[in-house]
């Protein structure tokens, strides 16, 4: 996890400092409220809690919404750079695999952990997730070298330019080719992160994800995943998008629910995966999902359970 700003180089400091402790130890504080400013990152491995969550820490409510709507989340991918050589919509096995994994997740037993995050209504998050809306930006128009205020830059234009809907009931996720870099840290602090910001009057939640190729070992559990060497990036990708998303249902505005060191539900099972099973090529995988295997990390399960789990 990590506390930050666009704008103040004294936070990014402090966050660093917070990503590399300890789960159990003070993180840095949240903004009450919750702030644009702020992004929750996922560490990169070797950099998430290094004790064990249990009950003793549970994940607490703070008073914030949760995205517990009927039909579930919408989630919309901003597909950033040379994904497809060129092609108009990503077809790739990598982007396949990523686009399976999104329509996939929802209605099933592990998705439905997040079943356990209310608001004060008592009302939890649905075990629905859509695949709403795709669109590319093949030609890097921001370049290669992303900062966190670009990424937002990117979701607003996706979304006023008219080639997304503007949808306070959406994820919108930035997914990066392998050769684009988050300045602020993708693959020597964190692997994604997630947060929300004001966009054309709307509170739009919206998600960094990056393909890690570069630097596989520290954001991908194994370096040859169930689908393939060619594909392990895109493998990588898969346990972090469902991190970012969960956490992006359960503590959409940065304000609902996490623990007493800031830890949203994702962050207390990050790089645990339960029980798996050996793919035909020797990688693990927990999940089928699409007729598609995939190594996804495990969940925090709040309410009376308070205990990372696959399914619930």
């Amino acid at each position: 996890m990590r506390r930050t700003t666009f704008a103040l180089a004294a936070a990014v400091a402090l966050a660093t400092a917070a990503l590399a402790a300890p789960a159990a130890q003070a993180a840095a504080p949240r903004e009450k409220g919750g702030s644009s400013a702020e992004i929750e990152a996922m560490p990169i491995k070797g950099k998430a809690a290094r004790t064990t969550a249990t009950a003793t820490n549970p994940i607490t409510y703070h008073n914030g919404p949760v995205m517990n709507a009927a039909g579930g989340v919408n989630a919309y991918v901003i597909w950033y750079g040379a994904w497809d050589n060129g092609a108009a919509t990503p077809v790739s096995k990598g982007s396949a695999l990523l686009t399976t994994m999104l329509q996939g997740i929802g209605g099933t037993p592990y998705y439905n952990t997040n079943s356990t995050y209310t608001d004060k209504t008592g009302v939890g998050v649905a075990n629905k997730v859509t695949l709403a809306g795709q669109t590319s930006d093949l030609a890097y128009s921001l370049g290669k070298r992303l900062t966190d205020a670009n990424v937002k830059t990117l979701v607003s234009n996706a979304i006023t330019k008219g080639k997304l809907p503007k949808d306070p009931n959406g994820v919108y996720f930035v997914l990066t080719a392998k050769d684009v870099t988050e300045t602020s840290g993708f693959l020597t602090k964190y692997c994604g992160w997630h947060t929300h910001a004001t966009i054309s009057t709307t509170d739009i939640k919206y998600s960094f994800v990056g393909d890690p190729s570069s630097k596989l070992a520290n954001c991908a559990q194994q370096l040859v995943g169930p689908n393939g060497a060619t594909y392990a990036g895109a493998d990588a990708m898969v346990s972090v998008i469902a991190h970012e998303l969960e956490e992006a249902a359960s503590d959409p505005d940065l304000n609902a629910w996490y623990d007493a060191a800031g830890a949203e539900n994702a962050d207390k099972c990050a790089w645990t995966f339960g029980t798996t099973s050996t793919a035909t090529n020797g990688a693990k995988y927990n999940v089928t999902w699409g007729g598609t295997q995939f190594l996804i990390q495990q969940n925090w399960v709040a309410g009376t359970v308070q205990a990372c789990a696959m399914s619930y």
